[in-house]
């Protein structure tokens, strides 16, 4: 994405940029297998929820936009927006439902009450890098 610099200073537009590859230095990799996980997790399955969950992020988006649009929802600032945007995709990740989602999404029909809402990380030697969240 890129700032559109013919609008107004302040202004800005999103507009598609092309390929990862075409960006520079990026925090995603382009290539799916060269992150980490290459070992453990078939850079298919990886590559298939980063599609589910940037599906799902924009449909939040859309959503919440359409009722402000509509007067359905009042909102006094984008921080309140953004607050409200990560309620929303917390929640649904938190369900059943959004966890099916994104397993289907990678392919696999896990019944409802098989699906383990509190995982615990294990980690092989001491504590993760970024505790017990990963955040």
């Amino acid at each position: 994405m890129a700032i559109n610099p013919s609008k107004i200073p302040g202004d800005f537009e999103v507009i598609e940029s092309g390929p990862t590859a075409q960006r520079g230095q990026s925090l995603i990799q382009a290539d799916p297998g060269a992150a980490p996980f290459k070992l453990v997790v078939d850079p298919n399955v990886r590559q298939a929820l980063r599609r589910a969950l940037i599906d799902l992020i924009e449909f939040h988006d859309e959503a919440l936009a359409e009722h402000v649009a509509e007067g359905k929802l009042a909102l006094d600032s984008y921080k309140e927006y953004i607050e409200l945007f990560a309620r929303s995709l917390k929640e649904t990740m938190e369900s059943r439902e959004g966890v099916a989602y994104l397993l289907r999404s990678a392919g696999f029909d896990v019944p409802a009450e098989e699906i383990n809402l509190r995982p615990e990380l294990r980690w092989k030697r001491g504590v993760g890098a970024f505790g017990s969240s990963l955040i």
